[in-house]
Formats: C-alpha cells, sequence, structure tokens
C-alpha cells in the first residue's frame, strides 16, 4: 500500500523505525523529514519514504552530454563554465564550473591544452564525474569544440581539415579537437 500528500521542506514525513529516507528526504535523530516541496510517497512494499516534485531541478550526472564555454586554459587543464545538458530546455541547478584535464581533451596523446583547445570556444562534452568537482570529457569524436572565434579578429573559423580551423580574414590556421560536427551545430 503507498499513501501521498503534499509536503514542504522541513515537514516530519516518518520514522526510520517503519521507513527508510530515499529521494527528497533526510534523517536526523530518528525522524525522516521532506527536504523538498513535493508528494510524499510513503511505500510499505519497499518501507521507503520519498519526496517527488513536480518540476525537479535540472542536476548533472555522469554520463550527461552538455554544452560548455572555455573559460580559461591552463598547463595542465581547461575550465568551462556549462550553459546546458543536452535534450532539456531548462537551466541548470547546482555547479556548473567544470575542468578538463588534459588527459581528457583528445583520444591522442596531448601535451599542450592550447593546441586543443582557447578561451572562449564552444564545446560539447560529457560529465566524468561530479565529486569533489564537475569533471568534463572531450574525446570522443562527437564531442569537442563546435564553434570557435578568430582570437585575434573574432570572426568565426571555419573547419578545415581534420583538427585545424581556418580564419577567412587574418588567414591563419590552428589546430582544436573538433566535434565531428563542428560549423553545423546551432546554438
Amino acid at each position: 500500500m503507498t499513501s501521498k500528500k503534499e509536503v514542504f521542506p522541513g515537514d516530519e514525513v516518518a520514522v526510520e523505525e517503519e521507513y527508510l529516507a530515499s529521494d527528497g528526504t533526510f534523517a536526523s535523530n530518528g525522524i525522516i523529514y521532506a527536504s523538498q516541496i513535493g508528494v510524499l510517497d510513503l511505500d510499505d512494499a519497499e518501507c521507503v519514504a520519498r519526496v517527488t516534485t513536480p518540476n525537479p531541478p535540472n542536476i548533472l550526472k555522469e554520463g550527461d552530454t552538455v554544452y560548455a564555454i572555455v573559460g580559461d586554459i591552463r598547463n595542465t587543464m581547461a575550465t568551462a563554465d556549462v550553459v546546458v545538458k543536452e535534450g532539456t530546455e531548462r537551466g541548470l541547478g547546482g555547479e556548473t564550473y567544470a575542468t578538463i584535464h588534459v588527459s581528457k581533451i583528445s583520444p591522442g596523446y596531448t601535451d599542450d591544452v592550447a593546441k586543443e583547445l582557447r578561451k572562449g570556444d564552444y564545446i560539447r562534452a560529457r560529465v566524468i564525474g561530479i565529486k569533489p568537482s564537475l569533471q568534463l570529457t572531450t574525446k570522443d569524436e562527437h564531442l569537442g569544440v563546435i564553434r570557435s572565434l578568430c582570437g585575434k579578429c573574432k570572426t568565426e573559423l571555419v573547419r578545415k581539415g581534420k583538427g585545424q580551423l581556418y580564419c577567412p580574414e587574418c588567414e591563419r590556421t590552428m589546430p582544436r579537437k573538433l566535434a565531428d560536427d563542428y560549423g553545423n551545430v546551432e546554438i
């Protein structure tokens, strides 16, 4: 049997002698409390208390594909601000500052992050870790830079061969870890 009622954060919903705290709840001193607004589900079959919200926050988890903007390049890593999770239009809840270690950028060996990514590049990446901080990878073929501007004149760069971008204004060529569909992604 399952009973349901609406609850608010901090509402006492059950005792630990009868139920285990699950999603949307927490336990303190033997009492289970709601941690979010939603509908309380006291599941007698599984002996769990959970609160489900009709509009859950968009929290990133391992395996999610995200779009981000490279914020900084350092010796062994790049930092990026995650803008959106693929397949959702809703804003992100939680941490959006992420790191990409040099070993997680390209499938081949690379010792220079600046040869693969540049500040301001738009990238598609996959979440590979959320604790202790958000960590991304661009190793797969479908992951990497999806849009980039020339660092000198801010003209949009065009693909020129595998792993190369070209500025039609400055006539410069630069290396990048490109997604397989670079230039064909609407942002």
